[in-house]
């Protein structure tokens, strides 16, 4: 008798890159709360962002991820230069691109659309106010869009 159930489906892979501890612990605490099962990496700047990617260095064997929320102002390398990086990248431009920021100047939005952001959302001061974005992008993304697979 086969008690394994019904396939589980794959956790989604999720690579949040922002430099503020609480808008991490904040993304955390609302992909904890959700429905959907993810593994969230979260990496502080921008250089370390294209080595998580490009699976250098210490990240050699990170994930491909589904997703992407990208902060603009980071550290070493800012989020309009990985942004750039990534959308010229054969291997990598299919990843979806949310541009997660606090800015609400309208030259970083229409940048972030010429750069082939997916999204451009700005955080919200408020952290209950945070959590109910973050989940739902969390339920548009990865319940209602269908999401490329990796072609090899």
């Amino acid at each position: 008798m086969n008690t394994a159930g019904p396939p589980q489906p794959e956790r989604a892979q999720i690579l949040l890159v922002e430099d503020n501890p609480g808008d991490v612990r904040l993304t955390e605490e609302a992909f904890k709360q959700g429905r959907i099962e993810n593994d969230l990496h979260v990496v502080s700047d921008g250089a370390e962002a294209l080595e998580f990617l490009e699976q250098r260095g210490e990240y050699a064997t990170a994930p491909r991820p589904d997703l992407i929320l990208l902060d603009l102002n980071l550290p070493r390398t800012d989020g309009e230069a990985v942004l750039e990086e990534l959308k010229s990248d054969s291997d990598l431009r299919s990843i979806p691109v949310i541009v997660l920021t606090s800015s609400r100047a309208e030259e970083d939005i229409a940048r972030s659309y010429e750069l082939h952001a997916n999204a451009y959302l700005t955080k919200p001061v408020d952290p209950d106010e945070f959590i109910d974005t973050v989940r739902a992008f969390e339920k548009f993304w990865f319940s209602v869009v269908r999401l490329p697979s990796e072609v090899e």
